[in-house]
């Protein structure tokens, strides 16, 4: 018998298993490491001594694969992965990937379009009554009425379409061992409604008090304005503390968001961390290669959870929160220690941190009383006066697992702030990660530079990313290294136009940073730019926003943000004539590509240093070298 949790019949006779209590059906492949959601829940579930087996990327054209483990006794919960399944299957272009990176040896098309809903729909077909749970990202932030970029539509709420029960919105610990308790007290399905992070179908809401009602599906289908409306109440009651009861109609039946649940303490994150998992993909997939996932994570360990950053383009208010849950550096270092004996271990940590590494304690002293501030941010635009920007318990932790024998480095590679760690009382942080954390790179995302899309964003704007520049540039001169800053930029954000564009392309061009990629914006379920982007308005100002949504300006942008690539050579020239900026179109210094061909002359000619006469011509203007990044 393997020590992962079942998998087929066979696992379960091992284990003297009749039937499960929960069946867990997952759009990822089966790996039992805790960056995976499946894992960490059933791991969980068994630890409180129920029955669980897991049905990983089950054929969907029929019924059979999902009958594999028989009808659970309790309830059967089903997610659709790490990541939305759309997202997973589709670029910004709307074009197939040719990779996932969750299937055996990155294979793409194991999972459907929409998973959950079509998991759920193959479950119902089989067992009509059995209690149907769904979680995970993709129904996390698809629970109200949402825009979906790929079918650029208004869908109704997944809990519907899904025909599922009830719907765990967040991480789930807390929800699930609620959930499960209930369930095995038999009580029914449909009288658990009062669960903190869940959501339900009901054709009334007489029983409910103290709720918001938001503009319901039919009206905002109907109405941009009504969608706003309703995404900024959605949005600002996403908190455990103060947050409220919402409601939305969808025709006949009503959609209702329990209040988020509330964080997790040290100990319950320790304990969620301490679980027994084989940190690895079950060994079935070793003939098709493993799942290419895990490679990322595997040396890696999770700190903390929630971010308070708020980027406009994240959802993770919506799923992770903005209160910072942390786990103790016992916990961390234990886990620490035992990736050290790990056989394949070379003894580098390639992450200590979370969703913003520097983030390890809550923003303030009073959320845990009062909860996040209704309609304020953290860091945007400028530090609250009541922020923690002390990093010191941060740099102790790095600094105890840095000591455990086998450990030869320890990474920080997750995101970090930098306008968080410029506000800090000292340089100490800065230099010990510049000393110690560091692979020669180091990744940051100021995402653009122009005020009107940064202010957008809930990002930092210029004169911070140069500041920190510099700061990182100093320390690494003072130290002795060579070490670079990679700065990470997006495109097409609601705000970017092609003047937006050119404003950053001629921020690369001063500071001769020439990336090799560039993330164009993607409007994924459930954030306030997703808003902004199928509205053209800022709910939570009512402002009109700029959004380029036809696929050819977007081009135009992206383009630009690489306008030393000669592939982008027309898509640049295009964008540079249209928005009026031929001054950037020549030879001096300032320009950022060359005439066409047929415009250049015999009185178009340069010098080179010793004098010499040389024409040059677009397509044999070459990118300079640099370092290949991954995003």
């Amino acid at each position: 018998m393997t020590n992962f949790l079942p998998t087929t019949r066979e696992d379960m006779a091992q284990r003297g298993w009749e039937q499960l209590d929960f069946l867990f059906i997952s759009g990822d492949a089966y790996v039992d490491h805790p960056s995976f959601g499946p894992a960490i829940i059933c791991r969980l579930l068994e630890k409180y001594g129920y029955k669980v087996g897991i049905i990983a990327q089950p054929d969907w054209r029929s019924t059979n694969d999902f009958k594999r483990l028989g009808k659970p006794k309790l309830g059967i919960l089903v997610s659709a992965g790490n990541l939305d399944s759309m997202l997973n299957k589709y670029t910004a272009a709307k074009k197939y990937r040719s990779t996932d990176n969750y299937s055996p040896g990155g294979q793409a098309g194991l999972r459907p379009e929409r998973a959950t809903i079509v998991y759920c729909n193959r479950i119902r077909e089989i067992w009509k009554k059995t209690p149907l749970i769904i979680g995970g990202i993709e129904a996390s932030l698809r629970r109200f009425a949402h825009y979906d970029f790929w079918s650029d539509s208004v869908r109704r709420s997944v809990l519907i379409d899904s025909r599922a029960d009830l719907l765990i919105y967040g991480m789930g610990e807390k929800q699930i061992k609620d959930v499960a308790s209930q369930l095995a007290d038999g009580i029914t399905i449909d009288a658990i409604r009062d669960i903190p992070g869940t959501c339900y179908r009901t054709d009334s809401i007489e029983h409910l008090w103290d709720y918001i009602e938001v503009p319901g599906y039919q009206d905002i289908v109907k109405s941009k304005a009504d969608f706003a409306r309703a995404f900024k109440t959605q949005y600002l009651e996403q908190d455990p503390i103060r947050g409220k009861t919402i409601v939305q109609s969808h025709g006949e039946q009503y959609i209702v968001q329990n209040p988020p649940a509330k964080p997790l303490s040290t100990l319950e994150m320790d304990e969620i961390y301490d679980l027994p998992y084989q940190r690895t993909y079950h060994p079935c997939y070793a003939s098709s290669g493993g799942i290419p996932a895990i490679q990322e994570v595997k040396f890696s360990i999770v700190s903390h959870r929630g971010c308070y950053g708020s980027c406009s383009f994240c959802a993770l208010y919506a799923h992770q929160g903005r209160i910072i849950q942390s786990r103790s550096q016992e916990s961390i270092v234990h886990e620490a220690q035992t990736i050290v004996k790990l056989p394949d271990f070379k003894g580098y940590i390639h992450d200590v941190g979370g969703p913003t590494a520097n983030f390890r304690q809550p923003a303030c002293q009073y959320q845990a009383d009062r909860g996040t501030c209704r309609g304020k941010q953290c860091l945007f635009p400028n530090a609250c006066k009541s922020l923690n920007t002390n990093h010191t318990e941060y740099l102790e932790l790095l600094r105890a697992i840095r000591k455990i024998p086998g450990i030869k480095k320890v990474f920080v590679r997750s995101g970090l702030r930098y306008d968080y760690l410029l506000a800090a009382d000292d340089n100490e942080f800065l230099r010990e990660l510049c000393e110690h954390h560091i692979s020669g790179q180091l990744k940051v995302a100021p995402e653009h530079i122009s005020p009107k899309v940064t202010q957008l964003m809930g990002k930092a704007d210029k004169t911070t990313y140069l500041r920190f520049k510099k700061a990182y540039e100093e320390m690494n001169k003072k130290l002795g290294k060579e070490q670079y800053l990679v700065p990470y930029f997006m495109s097409s954000h609601p705000g970017a136009g092609l003047k937006e564009a050119i404003e950053l392309a001629e921020f690369l061009r001063d500071t001769g940073y020439h990336p090799e990629q560039v993330q164009d914006f993607i409007p994924t379920p459930g954030s306030l730019s997703t808003c902004m982007y199928y509205t053209g308005i800022n709910p939570l100002t009512g402002e009109k926003v700029y959004v380029a949504r036809d696929f050819h300006d977007k081009r135009l942008q992206r383009a630009l943000l690489q306008y030393r690539n000669p592939k982008n050579y027309d898509l640049v020239y295009e964008a540079l004539t249209k928005a009026g900026r031929e001054d950037l179109i020549g030879y001096a210094p300032k320009c950022l590509i060359r005439p066409p061909r047929n415009q250049q002359s015999a009185s178009s000619p340069r010098q080179d240093k010793q004098g010499k006469t040389r024409r040059l011509t677009p397509s044999r203007h070459k990118p300079a070298k640099v370092k290949k990044q991954t995003r």
